[in-house]
């Protein structure tokens, strides 16, 4: 059994202060692509739960065979709370570049607990995912539910919201850099925020550069110029709206019409990546 875990960009990203906890407070809306990687599971008759890795980041060592990795994460929190799961093998292999602030790993995971549920019939409920979700990381419970949504607390909250790009397209363009959420967050300035995101809509779709930002956006892109220049070249490339996705490294576009990005992947230092949105 296979299951394709996405991808999300964020649409907007307000950092709105520090939380006694240590985390940050943020507002953001995360929408889903189809971007993803191929997550297999199978029975291991030979008793013993395996895990496998192909793909981007694997021989860069960004991505390891390890009970760190989230799908392994995700499986031992079932496996303990489930008797009648048995030893599997699992392999992941990798579409979604990592460090790209798309959501790669949390989406591994959350898709690794509807694999599980799905191959042991364990007719998880709603809430049940939400829990395990919630146990895994923040961004893990917008996997849940995979649709447009609000996003505010430290990520963890979360309220449908209406908006659509279909039939738009989205370009997604990372350079051969990898931005640690540590190292975001060093350099994020925590300022008012100029737009109620709740609000966001897509007929206003090329004023979103008046009063949509990514707060990363500014303290990344001093110590990363290339970022920058991605984004000024969507926007030469004639996007409507261009922005850093999370932490970075990947910086999206959303266009009207499908783009000619045949010399861009010649470039070996870029992933680059198109999509037609279809809802």
């Amino acid at each position: 059994m296979i299951f394709f875990p996405n991808c999300k960009i964020n649409i907007g990203l307000f950092v709105t202060g520090k939380r006694k906890d240590g985390y940050h407070n943020l507002e953001s809306i995360f929408y889903p692509l189809g971007l993803c990687d191929a997550l297999e599971m199978r029975i291991n008759k030979e008793g013993k739960t395996k895990f496998s890795l192909s793909g981007l980041g694997v021989k860069e060592g960004y991505v390891k065979e390890d009970e760190n990795n989230s799908v392994l994460k995700a499986f031992r929190l079932l496996e303990k709370d489930f008797p009648n799961i048995k030893s599997v093998k699992i392999h992941l292999n990798k579409g979604i570049p990592c460090f790209a602030g798309l959501g790669g790993g949390s989406s591994d995971a959350t898709f690794c607990l509807k694999l599980t549920d799905f191959k042991f019939n364990l007719n998880l409920s709603s809430e049940q995912y939400h829990h395990y979700a919630s146990m895994l990381g923040s961004d893990n419970m917008f996997f849940v539910e995979n649709r447009a949504s609000f996003v505010c607390g430290r990520g963890e909250k979360m309220k449908k919201h209406s908006l659509s790009l279909k039939d738009y397209f989205v370009v997604l363009i990372k350079p051969n850099l990898n931005i640690s959420t540590k190292e975001a967050y060093s350099n994020v300035n925590i300022t008012k925020k100029p737009f109620d995101l709740r609000n966001l809509r897509v007929e206003n779709i090329r004023e979103w550069k008046n009063y949509v930002r990514n707060d990363f956006e500014q303290g990344l892109f001093e110590k990363h110029p290339i970022l920058l220049q991605i984004k000024q070249m969507l926007y030469d490339m004639g996007a409507m709206y261009a922005q850093m996705s999370g932490s970075g490294a990947t910086v999206f576009g959303i266009f009207e019409k499908e783009q000619d990005l045949g010399e861009l992947r010649k470039n070996k230092e870029l992933f680059v990546y198109q999509e037609k949105i279809k809802q």
